[in-house]
This record gives structure tokens, sequence and C-alpha cells, in this order.
């Protein structure tokens, strides 16, 4: 099976536990009707706007039909752009449309089955007819929601396709490509798609797809932030030694014993301790590639202020941009958000990484460990206080 009709049991047409054990990182599943009656929240017109703004991350790529040439331009873009572009085959890319849209965030809790710091964002793209990105293959899992018009998508499922890369496109596209799957998606319709697996799409009619992409660091990016941390905490006094020298046959060679004491070395810096090792994951993987966003606001929010405005009816609202999970510790757990680390009791770890908002009775129930980090992150910018609520 490799379609299927979600309508009776949105947005998977099976239970989650099903479809990880049988598609998760292992074959591709087209589910039609997986949002039934979708409606999208954000309009092209809206998109456009959103990539006029310095902060954001948005592209633009057209292709070129007669030399079948990908063009690619980055953002920010003048408003007055968007209203003299061409009728067809062109592609706008906007990152992190959850950030920016909390209607169009509402849509990861249907995806609460997937561990939460794993999924990057929701990219939204809109596209003039014929627009395409082009044949192109991710190295994470994605989920294709079309949200308005058509999207023709073609795959290769095959079990070896070709993946050399085109070295004529400012952006990877795939020199081959033969598709053996060809649906053309229609709004609420949404296409999974693993690691690995070469894709097509192209625009129908103008239309707007949003793919919830997951967050997968390549290990050459793990490997290097972990050496970066056990090289910034290493003890200078650790170094290379050979009390075992014995005189040496040629000066000048680099032999088997030396390279053994370059590996031993190497293993006094190894993470034995679990509990750096979780640390560190949790500072790397809640780290997000626009943290800049985040900011110190201008007033201060010190917990006293916080408490009266909580039992007036306000809420603190989180940074979309600030991203957090927890881990279980030692002693209770730690809450790690944007790359920092907070030991608290588990409650209010768990309490704080699942809430995008806290109000009076969620304030009532942190303990005052609990609330000062609370303060803590306010005034670093993690959260914001809404009084208009109140």
């Amino acid at each position: 099976m490799i379609e299927i009709d979600a309508r009776k049991r949105p947005p998977l047409g099976m239970p989650p536990a099903r479809f990880l054990r049988e598609f998760w990182q292992k074959r591709p599943l087209l589910i039609r009707n997986a949002f039934p009656g979708f409606v999208t929240p954000i309009e092209p017109e809206d998109l456009a706007g959103l990539a006029c703004e310095e902060m954001a991350l948005s592209r633009i790529i057209s292709h070129d039909r007669a030399t079948d040439r990908y063009t690619l331009r980055t953002g920010p873009f003048a408003e007055d752009e968007f209203p003299g572009m061409p009728q067809r085959d062109w592609t706008l890319l906007v990152q992190d449309g959850d950030k920016w849209d909390a209607d169009v965030a509402a849509l990861l809790a249907h995806f609460a089955f997937l561990p939460r710091w794993r999924i990057d964002d929701v990219m939204i793209s809109f596209a003039a007819p014929g627009g395409s990105v082009g044949a192109h293959v991710d190295q994470y899992d994605v989920f294709l929601l079309q949200a308005k018009g058509h999207r023709r998508w073609q795959i290769d499922a095959s079990p070896s396709p070709p993946l050399d890369f085109r070295d004529d496109a400012e952006i990877k596209l795939l020199r081959e490509f033969t598709p053996t799957h060809d649906w053309v998606l229609a709004p609420g319709d949404m296409l999974y798609l693993p690691p690995g697996v070469p894709h097509h799409g192209v625009a129908e009619d103008a239309c707007l797809t949003f793919s919830v992409g997951m967050r997968a660091p390549s290990a050459a990016e793990l490997l290097g932030d972990f050496v970066d941390t056990l090289a910034a905490d290493a003890d200078e006094a650790l170094r290379y030694h050979d009390p075992d020298l014995a005189p040496a046959r040629d000066p000048f060679e680099i032999d088997a014993a030396a390279m053994g004491r370059v590996v031993e070395a190497l293993n006094m810096l190894r993470m034995n301790d679990p509990e750096r090792l979780g640390d560190w994951f949790g500072r790397f993987i809640t780290t997000y590639r626009s943290a800049g966003i985040v900011a110190a606001p201008d007033a201060d929010l010190d917990p006293a202020r916080i408490g009266r405005a909580m039992a007036e009816g306000a809420r603190l609202l989180r940074n979309p941009f600030s991203r957090m999970a927890w881990r279980r510790a030692a002693r209770g757990a730690h809450l790690y958000v944007a790359g920092h680390v907070l030991a608290l009791p588990l409650a209010d770890a768990r309490r704080l990484a699942n809430a995008e908002s806290i109000g009076g009775a969620d304030w009532a129930g942190l303990s005052p460990q609990g609330r000062a980090a609370v303060c803590e992150l306010a005034a670093s910018g993690h959260y914001h206080l809404n009084e208009e609520a109140a």
C-alpha cells in the first residue's frame, strides 16, 4: 500500500503506531483527505508580504523551460516586486511559517505523535502555474500538505534511485529522475516522504503547499558540535604523553605506538557521563537557526509584576522561535530552551515545554523554582507578557 484515504481517520488514515511501524523512514505514503475540507489559514498575498520582512527566510526559484535552467534569489524582497512577476514557472518559499503565523502553527498539534523537537518548521511555498523547484531529494522526513490549488507530485520509490546532482544549477537538483508514481494533490491531501526519496512537484494551477519538515542533523553536524563542546570543557592537563617511549628507529616516523597514544589522548575527552551527554544534545537540538529573533524585552518582567499580571488574567506567550525540550535527569529534570539548560522539578519542566502560553492556573501550579525559571526566560525574550488577555 502506498495510498490511503484518511477521511474517516485523519490525518494518517491509521493509528500513529501503525504509521510509524510501517512507513516512518521506510516508504512513502499518499494520504488523501488527511485534512478533509481543509481551508488554508494563509493566502498567497500574505506569504508575499512575509517574504518582504527582513527576518524571514525566503527564496524565489524560477524555471526557464527553454533551457531547463533554475535560478535562485533570496529575500527579503521588495513589496512592488510581486505584482510584476511572470504568470507561470516560479515558486516562492518561506521558512518558519509556523513561527510567523499562529494558525499555521496550530497544524502541528496534528503531528503530536512525533517528538516536537524533531519537527523543524512548516515551510510554505506558493507556486504560479508550472512553478517547481525541480527534481530533488531531501535527507529528512517531510509531510507535504496541499493547502490551496493543485500540485502534481512525482516520486521515484525504486530501491536504488540515482542521486547524482546536476552541475549547472544553484540548487541541488537531480541529474536523472524517473518517477514510479504520479499523483495530483488537492487541498487537504498530504504526501509523506521518508529521507532519500527523489520527488518532483509542479503546480497545476496557482497553489500553496505546506511542508512539515523534520530536523535531522547530519552525523557531521553532531560530531562538529560535540567536539566543540568537548574542546571547550577540556582540562589543559589532558595531553598527549609517552612515558613508555622507546629509542626511535627513525626519528621522522610516526609509528604505531605513537598512533596508539593519539587514540588514548582523544579517548580522555570522551563524554562518558550520560548527564553531560544529555545536556549537550538538549542544548544542541533546541538551538535554532533564527535564534537571533529572540531578544530581551524593553521592560523588566520581574516576578512581582508577572504575578500581579497573572492574577489579573494576563498570559505569558512563548516566543515562537524559542525551541524547548525536556529530559529526565538524576534529580528532577532539565529543561532546554534555545541552547540553554535549566534544572527544574520534573512537573515544571514538562509543563513549560508543553505550554505555548502560561496563564494564571499554570503559574500557580509551578514551584518557586519553576516560576524563577520563567522569569529568567522572560527576561531573555523567550516569553512576552500579553496583558490584553486580562
